[in-house]
């Protein structure tokens, strides 16, 4: 019986786990939707909720009460090490959730089992989070790359040479 076990083992040891979810903390605030396993999912939920409702409660406090709203951004840097996720977290995330008591992310099942060892697969995001499309990598290089600069394949290299010697 599981008596008085309130640690999702993970059949990880202590750091290991604790590596693992501080990881997937991160990825979850920076991309705002990953995909992971049922069980994993329902353990970053909970940590992900306390770590927004941290967040949150910055935006009450002004600039006489500064020493608690740096305790609570200190709180949340002992589990996250992203100085730019915890930006997100506290400038972006926190006001979009703040008139929302609790419940920041969502987790669906996916129909399909990972390969390999057939684990129950999920989506978990946040319920508050940006719709805007992302442009793919090959679409950022391709932007980079205009066809009007380039020429004939010759002489562009020819052009090229020359301005590497210089």
């Amino acid at each position: 019986m599981r008596k008085m076990n309130k640690v999702a083992k993970l059949n990880k040891e202590r750091s290991h786990r604790k590596a693992m979810l501080a990881n997937m903390i991160t990825s979850l605030i920076a991309e705002e939707r990953i995909i992971t396993t049922k069980q994993k999912a329902k353990v970053l939920k909970s940590l992900t909720d306390k770590m927004i409702t941290r967040a949150k409660k910055n935006l009450q406090y002004n600039d006489k009460n500064d020493s608690k709203a740096l305790h609570n951004k200190r709180e949340v840097m002992r589990t996250l090490y992203d100085r730019d996720v915890i930006a997100k977290l506290f400038d972006d995330i926190a006001v979009r959730n703040k008139d929302r008591n609790g419940g920041y992310t969502r987790i669906y099942l996916l129909s399909d089992r990972r390969d390999g060892d057939a684990a129950e697969q999920a989506i978990i995001e946040l319920v508050e989070r940006k719709t805007e499309e992302v442009k793919s990598a090959k679409s950022v290089k391709s932007e980079k790359f205009k066809k009007e600069d380039v020429k004939d394949g010759k002489k562009d290299k020819k052009e090229k040479e020359k301005k590497a010697k210089k």
